[in-house]
């Protein structure tokens, strides 16, 4: 099974690209990035490509996928909605439109096309636009995020959230399991997706965690 992996470098697609590589099943991963990644492994192979919003000089690369995986994301905070758009809804369908397979967009919690906050409706008119595609798409809706094995976000508010409230973890789990799962959990349910898991189209974090077994 060969994977494409948009993001590899942020926290949830850190975990993705664990999981990937740790599945036997899974014996070619292709991640794309604005440079070059530090993970090295023998079924990896990087492609660097600077205009996400045009992925036809790498489509070669990209072809006959299996799945692909959309991690790319970015901060709302202080940016506005024109700002936003380019990396939450324009690259993913870019994506969508390249790589063949089963797509998987990391959404988030709350997400909602009709909604007044900006990021919430950004991300929600994606999700409508790439379930409305003629091919398996899956979107997950992870909230609250555990990073495991060393993995870090690339945003310093939310390494602070993340590291004040590990602790709180299991208490979570147990009183609001629709909104908590974790690096490794996210990464096998997408996995488990571009395997054929029958789910919803639309995954919370409790159905995310049940999928990941």
């Amino acid at each position: 099974m060969k994977i494409v992996v948009f993001g590899a470098s942020g926290m949830v697609g850190q975990g993705a690209l664990r999981e990937c590589l740790l599945d036997p099943v899974v014996d070619s991963v292709v991640t794309v990035g604005r440079s070059p990644s530090a993970v090295a492994d023998p079924k990896l192979r990087h492609v660097v490509h600077a205009d996400f919003g045009d992925l036809s000089p790498i489509a070669a690369d990209l072809a006959d996928a299996d799945a692909c995986f959309y991690c790319m994301g970015v901060t709302s905070a202080g940016l506005s909605e024109a700002e936003y758009t380019p990396v939450t809804h324009d690259y993913a369908v870019e994506a969508a439109r390249v790589v063949g397979g089963t797509y998987v967009y990391v959404s988030g919690e709350g997400a909602d096309a009709e909604s007044k906050t900006m990021w919430a409706r950004v991300k929600g008119r994606t999700e409508n636009e790439l379930l409305a595609l003629d091919r398996p798409v899956f979107v997950v809706r992870p909230g609250f995020i555990q990073p495991r094995h060393g993995i870090t976000s690339r945003t310093r508010i939310y390494r602070y959230v993340y590291s004040w409230s590990s602790w709180l973890m299991p208490v979570l789990k147990k009183v609001a399991p629709k909104f908590v799962t974790s690096t490794d959990e996210l990464g096998r349910a997408m996995v488990a997706l571009a395997k054929g898991a029958q789910a919803a189209r639309v995954l919370r974090s409790d159905e995310i965690n049940r999928i990941a077994g």
